[in-house]
């Protein structure tokens, strides 16, 4: 098989409604996938350790052991932490999206959803996962050091943690330095979707991604009623 072919990708589906899982199964289906299903966080956990799936859609109102608990305990774990999570929630206020993004999910999509794009948004995840653009392999703006193959930030020579996500924004950002970006074209770009209704998506990663990067955060400049911008050097 090809390297990428989704016949050799599998979903785990952490979801405690059978209507739910049984739709977002049947779509995974016809898309090629094959699913995994687990009704709780702690069976979840256990289906991750041992299958490694390919990418793991986590709803965060489970019973108990809750969504946030289940990515917390994904994330710290060696064998997991690498496995991409689209968290998929009820949940819509900005908080929990922030919450969700600081516990390290890769993707955010409220309910009610539509199948059709979250199979897209599975699929624009594992893409930028298994095939990341060629560019530079090190970036070095004043303090702040970008080892690209690596995927590793440093300000000042202190490592700085960052998700995926959080990493492929910053990186976007820096390898167009100097130049204006828009919401939209970062999603394309970072999530591998164009749809207004998330562009806050972009402004609630760049929030986090600035706290990260402390008096650094000021390298990212808002462009009102436009987008974002990297400044080519530190002030």
């Amino acid at each position: 098989m090809q390297r990428g072919d989704i016949s050799t990708k599998s979903i785990l589906i952490i979801e405690d409604e059978k209507d739910i899982v049984d739709l977002i199964a049947y779509h995974l289906k016809q898309s090629g996938f094959s699913v995994l299903t687990a009704s709780d966080g702690a069976s979840g956990l256990e289906q991750a350790k041992k299958q490694r799936p390919s990418l793991i859609i986590l709803d965060l109102m489970l019973p108990e052991m809750d969504g946030k608990d289940v990515c917390r305990t994904l994330k710290a774990n060696p064998l997991t932490k690498s496995i991409p999570v689209l968290m998929l929630t009820a949940k819509a206020e900005e908080m929990d999206r922030v919450i969700g993004f600081e516990l390290g999910a890769d993707d955010y999509v409220t309910k009610p959803f539509s199948p059709r794009e979250l199979v897209l948004r599975i699929k624009a995840i594992l893409r930028r996962k298994e095939f990341p653009e060629e560019g530079e392999k090190q970036i070095q703006i004043g303090h702040l050091f970008i080892d690209v193959d690596k995927h590793q930030v440093f300000i000042k020579k202190n490592p700085v943690s960052l998700t995926s996500t959080e990493f492929k924004l910053l990186l976007e950002l820096a390898t167009r330095r100097g130049r204006v970006q828009t919401r939209e074209r970062l999603l394309d770009k970072v999530w591998g979707y164009t749809y207004e209704g998330y562009a806050r998506t972009v402004d609630t990663h760049i929030r986090r991604l600035r706290e990260k990067m402390g008096p650094w955060g000021n390298l990212i400049e808002t462009i009102r009623g436009v987008g974002y911008r990297f400044r080519e050097e530190e002030e």
